[in-house]
Protein backbone atom coordinates (compact mmCIF):
# COMPACT_ATOMS: atom_id res chain seq x y z
CA UNK A 1 0.00 0.00 0.00
CA UNK A 2 1.32 3.29 -0.82
CA UNK A 3 1.94 5.98 1.46
CA UNK A 4 -0.56 8.11 -0.22
CA UNK A 5 -3.18 5.32 0.25
CA UNK A 6 -2.26 4.75 3.77
CA UNK A 7 -2.96 8.42 4.66
CA UNK A 8 -6.11 8.27 2.97
CA UNK A 9 -7.11 5.24 5.07
CA UNK A 10 -6.38 7.06 8.48
CA UNK A 11 -8.43 10.17 7.14
CA UNK A 12 -11.44 7.98 6.64
CA UNK A 13 -11.09 5.94 9.88
CA UNK A 14 -10.82 9.22 11.98
CA UNK A 15 -14.18 10.84 10.19
CA UNK A 16 -15.82 7.64 10.89
CA UNK A 17 -14.34 7.71 14.84
CA UNK A 18 -15.88 10.85 14.89
CA UNK A 19 -19.28 10.46 13.74
CA UNK A 20 -19.64 6.42 15.46
CA UNK A 21 -18.51 8.12 18.52
CA UNK A 22 -21.54 9.78 19.93
CA UNK A 23 -23.52 6.79 18.92
CA UNK A 24 -21.27 4.35 20.93
CA UNK A 25 -21.28 6.88 23.78
CA UNK A 26 -25.52 6.95 23.98
CA UNK A 27 -25.58 2.89 23.78
CA UNK A 28 -23.66 2.81 27.07
CA UNK A 29 -25.70 5.42 28.85
CA UNK A 30 -28.70 4.12 27.15
CA UNK A 31 -27.35 0.32 28.73
CA UNK A 32 -27.16 2.17 31.90
CA UNK A 33 -30.25 3.53 32.19
CA UNK A 34 -32.37 0.16 30.91
CA UNK A 35 -30.77 -1.59 33.50
CA UNK A 36 -31.67 0.89 35.92
CA UNK A 37 -35.18 0.97 34.70
CA UNK A 38 -35.73 -2.63 34.86
CA UNK A 39 -34.46 -2.59 39.08
CA UNK A 40 -36.92 0.33 39.68
CA UNK A 41 -39.76 -0.95 37.99
CA UNK A 42 -38.82 -4.72 40.07
CA UNK A 43 -38.74 -2.28 43.23
CA UNK A 44 -42.13 -0.68 42.42
CA UNK A 45 -43.90 -3.61 41.97
CA UNK A 46 -42.57 -5.83 44.87
CA UNK A 47 -43.34 -2.71 47.21
CA UNK A 48 -46.70 -2.31 45.81
CA UNK A 49 -47.26 -6.06 46.09
CA UNK A 50 -45.93 -6.25 49.81
CA UNK A 51 -48.24 -2.89 50.23
CA UNK A 52 -51.00 -4.20 49.14
CA UNK A 53 -51.00 -7.14 51.07
CA UNK A 54 -50.97 -5.35 54.54
CA UNK A 55 -47.34 -4.97 55.47
CA UNK A 56 -46.64 -2.28 57.67
CA UNK A 57 -44.20 0.06 55.96
CA UNK A 58 -44.41 2.36 59.09
CA UNK A 59 -41.98 -0.16 61.04
CA UNK A 60 -37.84 0.35 60.56
CA UNK A 61 -37.89 -3.69 60.00
CA UNK A 62 -40.33 -3.48 57.38
CA UNK A 63 -38.84 -0.84 55.66
CA UNK A 64 -35.37 -2.18 55.37
CA UNK A 65 -36.76 -5.00 53.81
CA UNK A 66 -37.23 -2.34 50.53
CA UNK A 67 -33.68 -1.24 50.95
CA UNK A 68 -32.59 -4.69 50.48
CA UNK A 69 -34.98 -5.20 47.86
CA UNK A 70 -33.24 -1.88 46.01
CA UNK A 71 -29.88 -2.93 46.93
CA UNK A 72 -26.97 -1.46 44.63
CA UNK A 73 -29.40 1.56 44.12
CA UNK A 74 -27.84 3.87 47.12
CA UNK A 75 -31.06 3.74 48.69
CA UNK A 76 -31.07 3.41 52.64
CA UNK A 77 -34.20 3.93 55.30
CA UNK A 78 -34.26 7.77 55.48
CA UNK A 79 -31.98 8.98 52.70
CA UNK A 80 -29.51 7.98 49.76
CA UNK A 81 -30.17 8.54 46.00
CA UNK A 82 -33.86 6.77 46.14
CA UNK A 83 -37.41 6.71 47.44
CA UNK A 84 -40.56 4.89 47.23
CA UNK A 85 -43.51 6.02 48.03
CA UNK A 86 -46.40 4.33 48.83
CA UNK A 87 -50.55 5.74 48.78
CA UNK A 88 -53.51 4.28 49.92
CA UNK A 89 -55.96 5.75 47.45
CA UNK A 90 -59.67 5.70 48.00
CA UNK A 91 -63.17 6.99 46.10
CA UNK A 92 -65.18 8.56 48.83
CA UNK A 93 -68.19 6.94 48.72
CA UNK A 94 -71.68 8.32 50.46
CA UNK A 95 -71.71 5.08 52.67
CA UNK A 96 -67.95 5.96 53.57
CA UNK A 97 -69.33 9.37 54.82
CA UNK A 98 -71.87 7.82 56.78
CA UNK A 99 -69.38 4.99 58.64
CA UNK A 100 -67.18 8.06 58.98
CA UNK A 101 -70.25 9.42 60.75
CA UNK A 102 -70.23 12.31 58.64
CA UNK A 103 -73.57 13.45 56.81
CA UNK A 104 -73.11 13.59 52.85
CA UNK A 105 -73.76 17.01 53.28
CA UNK A 106 -71.00 17.79 55.04
CA UNK A 107 -68.57 15.30 53.64
CA UNK A 108 -66.84 18.07 51.68
CA UNK A 109 -64.66 15.20 50.10
CA UNK A 110 -67.38 12.79 48.77
CA UNK A 111 -67.18 11.37 45.12
CA UNK A 112 -63.46 12.40 45.47
CA UNK A 113 -60.11 10.14 45.79
CA UNK A 114 -57.99 11.04 48.49
CA UNK A 115 -55.29 9.86 50.44
CA UNK A 116 -55.69 7.85 53.36
CA UNK A 117 -52.71 6.38 53.92
CA UNK A 118 -48.76 7.71 53.01
CA UNK A 119 -45.59 6.23 53.51
CA UNK A 120 -42.22 7.19 52.54
CA UNK A 121 -38.92 5.48 52.15
CA UNK A 122 -35.62 6.46 51.28
CA UNK A 123 -34.49 9.97 50.63
CA UNK A 124 -38.18 12.15 50.52
CA UNK A 125 -36.41 14.97 49.09
CA UNK A 126 -35.43 13.29 45.72
CA UNK A 127 -38.44 13.58 44.31
CA UNK A 128 -42.29 14.04 45.43
CA UNK A 129 -45.19 11.49 44.55
CA UNK A 130 -46.70 11.94 41.51
CA UNK A 131 -50.36 11.86 42.95
CA UNK A 132 -49.87 14.70 45.00
CA UNK A 133 -49.24 15.21 48.80
CA UNK A 134 -51.42 14.89 51.63
CA UNK A 135 -50.93 17.82 54.28
CA UNK A 136 -48.22 16.71 56.76
CA UNK A 137 -50.59 17.94 59.44
CA UNK A 138 -53.42 15.32 58.73
CA UNK A 139 -50.86 12.08 58.96
CA UNK A 140 -50.62 10.05 62.09
CA UNK A 141 -47.86 8.43 63.05
CA UNK A 142 -48.15 5.16 60.77
CA UNK A 143 -48.69 7.45 57.66
CA UNK A 144 -52.73 7.19 58.59
CA UNK A 145 -54.93 9.38 57.68
CA UNK A 146 -58.36 9.50 60.28
CA UNK A 147 -61.93 9.18 58.76
CA UNK A 148 -63.06 12.96 60.08
CA UNK A 149 -59.88 14.23 58.01
CA UNK A 150 -59.81 12.24 54.69
CA UNK A 151 -63.65 12.83 54.58
CA UNK A 152 -63.49 16.36 54.92
CA UNK A 153 -60.40 18.09 54.43
CA UNK A 154 -59.00 19.19 50.91
CA UNK A 155 -55.19 18.41 52.13
CA UNK A 156 -56.26 15.03 52.10
CA UNK A 157 -56.95 14.95 48.09
CA UNK A 158 -54.98 13.09 45.37
CA UNK A 159 -53.59 15.43 42.12
CA UNK A 160 -55.17 13.91 38.81
CA UNK A 161 -55.60 10.01 40.08
CA UNK A 162 -58.53 9.96 38.10
CA UNK A 163 -56.73 10.53 35.54
CA UNK A 164 -54.44 7.44 35.74
CA UNK A 165 -57.13 5.11 37.50
CA UNK A 166 -60.99 6.29 37.85
CA UNK A 167 -62.12 4.47 40.68
CA UNK A 168 -65.82 3.41 41.68
CA UNK A 169 -67.02 4.56 44.70
CA UNK A 170 -66.10 3.09 47.92
CA UNK A 171 -62.88 1.41 45.96
CA UNK A 172 -59.43 1.65 47.46
CA UNK A 173 -56.39 1.15 45.26
CA UNK A 174 -52.31 0.85 46.51
CA UNK A 175 -50.00 2.99 45.29
CA UNK A 176 -46.21 2.42 45.08
CA UNK A 177 -44.10 5.06 43.37
CA UNK A 178 -40.52 4.80 42.72
CA UNK A 179 -37.22 7.57 41.85
CA UNK A 180 -33.57 6.54 42.28
CA UNK A 181 -30.80 8.51 40.16
CA UNK A 182 -29.52 7.50 37.11
CA UNK A 183 -26.10 6.05 37.09
CA UNK A 184 -25.21 8.04 34.40
CA UNK A 185 -26.26 11.64 35.87
CA UNK A 186 -23.07 13.43 36.22
CA UNK A 187 -21.98 12.36 32.56
CA UNK A 188 -20.12 15.63 31.55
CA UNK A 189 -23.27 15.99 28.55
CA UNK A 190 -25.94 14.95 31.15
CA UNK A 191 -26.21 16.62 33.70
CA UNK A 192 -30.03 17.09 33.89
CA UNK A 193 -30.81 13.91 33.95
CA UNK A 194 -33.39 13.62 36.41
CA UNK A 195 -34.09 10.26 38.81
CA UNK A 196 -35.85 7.00 36.94
CA UNK A 197 -39.41 6.31 38.35
CA UNK A 198 -41.88 3.68 37.93
CA UNK A 199 -45.40 2.91 39.10
CA UNK A 200 -47.42 0.07 40.01
CA UNK A 201 -50.77 0.27 41.44
CA UNK A 202 -52.93 -3.00 42.71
Amino acid sequence: MRKKERGSVLIEFALSFALLLPLFIWMIVFGFDLQRFMQTGQVSRDAGHMFARGVDFSLPGNQDVLVRLAAGLNMTRTGGAGVVILTRVQKVSEQDCLDGGISTSACSNLGQAVITQRLVVGNAALRPSRIGTPDASLLQADGSLKPSDYLTKSGARTAGFDAILNLAPGETAYVAEAWFDSPVKDFPTLNNRGPIYARTIF
